[in-house]
């Protein structure tokens, strides 16, 4: 080789190594990734997904663009959950919002004690030992109480302002929810101190819906309480359905049970409850602590009435009932 080839060769190989961890460091660093985990089935959560990145963009994260998500979805079947944890753990990903009720929340949480867990809840999470308090979450979890299951006390006396003669009410509840001893419980309770009986139909899956129903109308139960549950969420359109068939005036947790043609509904804005958790996973990506953030508590609880549905079923609606609604479906 020449010397001036020789000379060439060796200003080019100096140049490739400096060139090479330019280049290196240009390269943009992996985007964060957040797993999604919910106990019920894509379908009747696509505006809460939707809400949850909203409240996500918020913080300057946009799906596909800086920020990835893997969704994990139950389908109703909790027992899935613990594996669909323990998958999003495996792929390390940096955030987990679980979602969908306390099923979702009992997995992930035993799934990792160091990835944050963000989490949406309907009972009390400092009862349930998902946060140490409030205020100060301590661990890794922090997330939004949305107040489900602690209200059906409450939906209980509105269901018999619609339905005073009803002497027999019937309680639609999922016996796999962690909660569900205590809803059994509690509403148990509110039955006997507002006079009445009540008697729990259990339901797990699609066929045992139909069952359920069936039973209610065997015992004449005068109206239903659709407990809440991540599973009955999912499949509300279904439950609307079988309350209008057999003509059984019920009490739902969400307004989407309304506007779907179901009675009535008392709750907080689900909606909300997922913006705030999408804004909370954004702000720990950003480096802030799930220890660190107060766990938010729903403040705003709504009433809606389904007028026509309530027409549907011979009941006449107090006017000072409709009145204090929140909507009301004409």
């Amino acid at each position: 080789m020449s010397d001036v080839r020789r000379r060439e060769f060796i200003t080019l190989l100096g140049g490739a190594a400096v060139a090479w961890p330019l280049a290196a460091r240009a390269q943009p660093s992996a985007m964060p990734v957040i797993g999604f985990l919910n106990s019920a089935s894509p379908a009747a959560w696509t505006h809460l997904v939707a809400a949850f990145q909203e409240g996500l963009n918020t913080t300057g994260y946009v799906e596909h663009r800086n920020v990835g998500i893997e969704y994990r979805w139950a389908e109703g079947r909790y027992d899935r959950l613990p594996a669909l944890a323990a998958d999003l753990v495996r792929r390390n990903v940096n955030v987990i919002a679980a979602t969908g009720g306390v099923p979702s929340i009992v997995a992930a949480k035993a799934a990792t004690t160091t990835i944050p867990v963000v989490f949406t809840t309907g009972g009390d999470p400092v009862k349930l030992g998902f946060v140490d308090s409030l205020n100060r979450p301590g661990g890794n979890a922090t997330g939004v109480n949305i107040f489900a299951t602690v209200m059906d006390a409450k939906r209980v006396g509105l269901l018999l302002q619609l339905v005073p003669a009803a002497a027999l009410i019937g309680v639609l509840l999922n016996p796999t929810n962690p909660s569900a001893e205590t809803q059994s419980k509690e509403l148990q309770e509110a039955g006997r101190a507002l006079g009445r009986q009540t008697r729990i139909l259990q339901a797990t899956g699609e066929g045992e819906l139909d069952t359920a129903f069936a039973t209610a109308v065997q015992l004449r139960v005068g109206a239903l309480l659709v407990c809440a549950d991540p599973f009955f969420n999912s499949r509300r359109e279904h439950i609307v359905a079988l309350a209008a068939r057999h003509a059984i005036p019920a009490m739902y947790e969400q307004r989407e049970f309304a506007t779907a043609g179901g009675l009535a509904s008392y709750g907080t804005n689900l909606a909300d409850g997922y913006r705030q958790a999408g804004i909370y996973t954004g702000r720990i990506l950003k480096g802030e602590k799930a220890a660190d953030l107060p766990v938010v508590q729903a403040t705003k609880f709504e009433f809606v009435i389904n007028l026509k549905t309530a027409k549907a079923l011979g009941l006449d609606v107090p006017l000072g009932l409709s009145a204090g609604a929140d909507e009301v479906i004409e």
